[in-house]
């Protein structure tokens, strides 16, 4: 065989290999893609419902703090 041919050969076959690791990587890098994209909508769901949960909290808890009178605005005992 001829030893252009050969070496033209190899390199083909080291473009292949190289070209085939690059496709596995971008399949990987894909399929990393599209789980971070399933989190953080899943995290952003997350978010939205906890903030929810803290202004009903909030809420609750100014409505209790109205509700619940402060000491200066109690009448002294009638003792005095």
């Amino acid at each position: 065989m001829d030893p252009a041919l050969e070496q033209r050969l190899i390199e083909e076959r080291l473009i292949e290999q190289r070209l085939a690791d690059l496709e596995s990587r971008l399949a990987h890098h894909e399929r990393m893609a599209e789980e971070m994209s399933e989190v953080i909508f899943a995290q952003g769901q997350t978010i939205d419902r906890l903030t929810a949960q803290l202004k009903r909290m909030r809420d609750r808890v100014e409505a209790a703090e109205y509700a619940i009178a402060s000491p200066q605005d109690e009448r002294p005992p009638p003792h005095y």
